[in-house]
């Protein structure tokens, strides 16, 4: 099985951003530490980052013909990106939307997102976890 993990605009900031509402590990630190967890040692794992729509979505469609899952950090596309939910919906990813904090305890626009409804689940709040929790749903679809 072969999962892609994107993240979107600023999550290379991981680490320095905000680390009160983000954490202080880094993006790569994330990575790496997904990528060790017993959970996906039979795993094919491809991580990809971009502060750019246009980037994460021409990854999405790459991977359209190889890859099943995706497990999706979008950040602030989240909230206005219906180019992402086209691009997911038309690649025919079964997509899980994952962030780090918990978006509805905190600003007002924040609470929407114009990809949750094509997503299997949305996960919130859990940190890096949150990261495993989305392939732990992934793998009870199988």
């Amino acid at each position: 099985m072969k999962i892609i993990i994107v993240n979107g605009p600023n999550l290379n900031l991981l680490g320095e951003r905000e680390p009160e509402v983000y954490g202080s590990e880094t993006l790569n630190e994330i990575n790496e530490w997904i990528k060790n967890h017993d959970i996906c040692r039979d795993i094919e794992l491809e991580f990809f980052q971009s502060n750019s729509e246009g980037a994460i979505i021409d990854f999405i469609h790459s991977k359209r013909k190889e890859v099943q899952y995706l497990v999706i950090n979008p950040g602030a596309l989240t909230h206005y990106s219906y180019a992402l939910r086209d691009a997911i919906v038309g690649t025919e990813m079964k997509a899980v939307e994952v962030h780090l904090s918990d978006i509805h305890d905190r600003e007002n626009f924040r609470k929407i997102s114009v990809i949750k409804s094509i997503c299997l689940t949305q996960i919130f709040g859990e940190g890096k976890q949150g990261y495993i929790k989305a392939i732990q749903h992934i793998l009870e679809q199988e």
